[in-house]
């Protein structure tokens, strides 16, 4: 695996930028978010068993979660492989995670969910923490859309 480097700049903290996620991989989520409505959270865990480094795999199955704390559950897991990458690619525990780049998003989308659903679950310690670190990591904070 390619580590990219670590930007640094006058501009302040260094940015971390994770690898764009395989085009083979991208492809199979795609399909498999195409699946019939009925289908889909099948053929989405299907691509996480078959590739379950990747975070962007993870992130979608949060998104189509049965209930709260399966939800919870595969955003934690997309946090923590997202953590594993950005520390393979250069991070140390500080610095940005710039939203502007493409394949951080999931990583950051990861967080700001589990956060969000953190609070619902009333660990409100954990959703706080999960706040300030998106906006440690990307001070524009994870746009509402996502």
């Amino acid at each position: 695996m390619t580590q990219n480097p670590i930007n640094l700049s006058s501009q302040g903290p260094p940015s971390t930028l994770l690898p764009e996620i395989d085009p083979a991989i991208r492809h199979e989520l795609i399909q498999a978010s195409l699946a019939p409505e009925s289908d889909r959270r099948t053929a989405v865990a299907e691509v996480v068993a078959r590739h379950p480094r990747c975070i962007d795999a993870w992130v979608a199955l949060g998104d189509l979660g049965r209930d709260v704390i399966e939800r919870y559950a595969c955003y934690r897991v997309a946090y923590h492989r997202g953590l594993d990458s950005l520390r393979q690619n250069g991070w140390r525990g500080s610095g940005y995670v710039r939203w502007s780049h493409e394949p951080n998003r999931g990583f950051l989308r990861a967080l700001h969910h589990l956060g969000r659903l953190a609070e619902t679950i009333g660990e409100l310690d954990e959703a706080e923490r999960c706040r300030l670190f998106v906006l440690q990591l990307e001070p524009n904070g994870v746009p509402v859309e996502a």
